[in-house]
């Protein structure tokens, strides 16, 4: 008999349970052990939704107060020095949250660990700190308590941890200034390995039949060190009482298939949605008793699984492995929404064609049933169902949008072109008057429960339009009139209207739709709520115009406009899986362009066009790069042909790393870019400046993910770091990122402390 199984649950709840339980604990309005409590209580719930689908084992270690590679972090004891947590003493749940957010309940504030993007999703991991001579040791034991939490409900625990060569490439340290690749860091393997070997050993005596180990990196090209240590590392591994699961996702195997079959585990899990063509060779690869766990439901988008097609697939390969086949997952479902069964607005005809995570578990339970070669009554109909769901997908006319298949085929002879960067800017410069060292914010200002309640009065039809324009045009001119105050160069609007910066645009384009409860974790207790593309993507009317234009006639100060860019929009988004994407990211890029020509014919003279997720979207291959680069950077230029050279374009990107890819960044064009530095302590110039680039570029100076207000000679000395690397000329001073998720008094604070900074630049330039 086959058997199925998860990789990973969404640990938020189908409610967002565990956002508020942790905002409220971080406020105080909760205690520490009503914390616990509502992580017992989801964790149970979880299980208990896995297991009732038929999941022989359960995933333990997947629920994570912040985010599972920090709850590793402090699990084997790398805590840096700075949160001051003796050498001998466990880390408690206060130090996990000041590593991730500079500040907790108890402890000193302090700057928190660096977090950037885990692979090529949207969602954050806080990054190791490395350092040489580091030594580790079993500090926290709530992975264990899980397991016992589990056993004593009676399910089958499969604890779920980070490979120790994951951990490593993952991190960062000032001793390895190579990067990922840096060979360095494996000698670290010497005193990291014994504590791996001394957990695994501890789940052999809590009755642990397998530990699931991830090595995403194995799906990277890696150097050849790294492909020697992985031979080592398992064979080290090995004989601790428990059977190893490897499991690899977001793409395929390629050129480490070799390696992989070779290790000393008992089973190996890979990614047939992202690589379906590495299965055969897999299989040939596995041996004769290794087991086969083969991710063939998506974990990363909501489309309904073409189960018919998959058991065609699994097939052969079950008549070659028999019960040494396992069916799970891609990857985790941490990075899909939780039930679909809480959505009760959309259409009937939208939401047969979707799949969340609790879906997700009884299409794997279809799937094995019918593979194991007598399917019940109910199986039989759930199959029929969702065959005629995908067809009813096929055939639905709502996809596809003649007039949008033409403008996109007529888009090749648009022109891309702007007079060069230096002509470009000397005209801005002329029509916007700015100083040295000038001083914006990223776009969104802090989103008050009263804003929050106003929206929510207006969709409920409790407000009148009318009523909601006056409320957001107050707060308008609220956020334009104190920027004016401390001393701003160039404004936002500040964004009240808008709930989420893909979602809102969303709403207001063709071949989107939304979902109430579609919430996803990106880090911490951030959650956001992907839109679906489900179709063709076109622009009805304005999106941001009036709100930007009434921001601009309060003040003769430039006020940006605001706009999320096409690959953030298709990055943060459910997309339709039945073309290319790229295809869809140019029908954004068209969109977006009617928005920013309408918004120069305003009178908008800065325009803005977030693109934080573009080295997120690069694929994790690199001789898959060129492709994906070439058409990323000519959507975005797409979006900005045809305005005049004396509109000055800005892009915003975070939390990313971009040495690769600079030239890339260059040819995108932007006049500005604002780009996330107060966390990696300038590190990321060092591309910039290795690069040359020529354009003007705001390092941010303010972390707007911790509530600690920044020293004004904290900020000084970093942009003294920034004028080391790059010409003050070409510098801007700014958050790293918008203040959407700030409360009002510390940005305040923090902003006063950026204009005073910037103004103390100016006095010493």
């Amino acid at each position: 008999m086959n058997i199925f199984h998860n990789l990973g649950f969404p640990r938020i709840g189908a409610q967002r349970e565990l956002k508020w339980a942790l905002e409220a604990y971080w406020a105080g309005r909760k205690s520490r052990d009503e914390l616990e409590a509502v992580g017992r209580e989801l964790r149970a719930r979880h299980w208990a939704v896995q297991a009732e689908a038929g999941a022989t084992y359960v995933p333990v270690g997947d629920f994570a107060w912040y985010d599972q590679i920090l709850e590793w972090s402090a699990l084997i004891g790398a805590v840096p020095p700075r949160f001051a947590q003796p050498s001998d003493g466990a880390v408690d749940l206060d130090t996990l949250f000041r590593m991730a957010r500079g500040r907790a309940p108890s402890g000193a504030p302090a700057a928190a660990c660096e977090m950037t993007k885990w692979f090529d999703t949207n969602y954050h991991y806080i990054v190791p700190e490395l350092a040489l001579g580091q030594t580790y040791r079993i500090a926290r034991e709530d992975l264990f308590d899980q397991v016992r939490e589990a056993s004593a409900l009676g399910y089958k625990a499969k604890p779920v941890i980070p490979g120790p060569l994951t951990w490593l490439w993952q991190g960062k340290g000032d001793a390895f200034a190579g990067g990922a690749s840096d060979e360095g860091k494996l000698a670290l393997l010497g005193a990291l390995l014994p504590v791996y070997v001394e957990v695994l050993k501890r789940m052999a005596k809590l009755n642990v039949d397998w530990v699931q180990i991830d090595e995403p990196i194995l799906t990277l090209d890696l150097p050849q060190a790294w492909k020697v240590a992985f031979g080592r590392v398992y064979e080290a591994l090995s004989g601790t009482g428990v059977k190893l699961l490897l499991a690899t996702y977001f793409g395929g195997l390629k050129n480490n298939l070799p390696l992989v079959g070779q290790l000393a585990v008992q089973g190996v899990h890979v990614d047939l949605v992202r690589a379906p063509g590495q299965l055969t060779q897999v299989v040939a690869a596995l041996g004769d008793d290794k087991i086969l766990s083969a991710g063939v439901v998506n974990g990363r988008n909501v489309w309904r699984t073409d189960l018919d097609q998959a058991r065609a697939t699994l097939l052969p390969v079950r008549e070659q492995l028999g019960d040494r086949l396992w069916l799970a997952p891609s990857c985790s479902l941490l990075h899909v929404p939780v039930d679909l069964a809480s959505e009760k607005e959309l259409d009937t005809e939208l939401l047969g064609w979707l799949s969340f995570a609790t879906q997700k578990l009884d299409e794997l339970r279809w799937l094995t049933d019918s593979l194991n070669g007598a399917p019940s009554a109910a199986t039989k109909q759930a199959l029929q169902a969702q065959r005629q769901a995908l067809q009813a997908r096929a055939k639905s006319a709502r996809i596809h949008n003649p007039a949008v298949q033409q403008r996109l085929h007529e888009s090749a002879k648009v022109s891309r072109t702007r007079a060069p960067f230096p002509q470009r800017i000397a005209r801005q410069q002329k029509e916007l008057k700015l100083p040295a060292y000038p001083t914006t914010t990223i776009g969104s200002f802090p989103q008050t429960t009263e804003i929050r309640s106003l929206r929510h009065g207006w969709r409920s039809g409790q407000l009148t339009d009318a009523a909601y324009e006056k409320a957001i045009r107050e707060e308008i001119e609220h956020v334009v009139r104190f920027q004016e105050k401390i001393g701003l160069d160039v404004l936002v609007h500040g964004e009240p209207e808008r709930n989420d910066m893909v979602e809102y645009f969303g709403e207001l384009l063709a071949g989107f739709a939304f979902t109430q409860f579609g919430w996803v974790q990106s880090y911490g207790s951030r959650c956001v709520k992907p839109p679906l593309i489900f179709g063709d993507v076109s622009r009805p009317a304005p999106m941001t115009v009036a709100w930007s234009a009434y921001a601009q006639s309060l003040t003769d100060k430039p006020v940006k406009g605001m706009l999320t860019g096409p690959v953030t929009l298709l990055q943060w988004s459910f997309v339709r899986d039945d073309q290319p994407r790229e295809l869809t990211c140019r029908q954004l890029a068209l969109a977006l362009r009617d928005e920013v020509n309408d918004l120069e014919a305003a009178g908008i003279g800065v325009i803005q066009i977030d693109e934080p997720a573009f080295r997120e979207g690069l694929p994790l291959r690199r001789d898959d790069w060129p492709a994906y680069l070439d058409w990323a950077v000519d959507c975005f230029r797409l979006s900005t042909a045809g305005v005049g050279e004396q509109t000055q374009i800005h892009t915003h990107m975070c939390y990313s790393e971009f040495n690769d890819i600079m030239p890339a960044i260059a040819a995108m064009d932007a006049d500005v870019i604002t780009i996330e530095t107060s966390r990696s302590n300038m590190e990321l110039l060092d591309s910039f400046e290795d690069f040359k680039y020529p354009n003007d570029i705001g390092p941010g100076v303010y972390d707007i993910h911790s509530p600690n207000v920044p020293d004004i000679a904290w900020m000084v000395n970093l942009m003294k770091k920034a004028g080391a690397r790059l010409p003050h000329e070409r510098l801007w001073v700014n958050p790293d990122c918008g203040l959407k998720t700030r409360a009002w008094p510390e940005t305040e604070a923090a902003l006063v402390a950026m204009v005073q900074a910037a103004r103390t630049l100016r006095e010493a330039a």
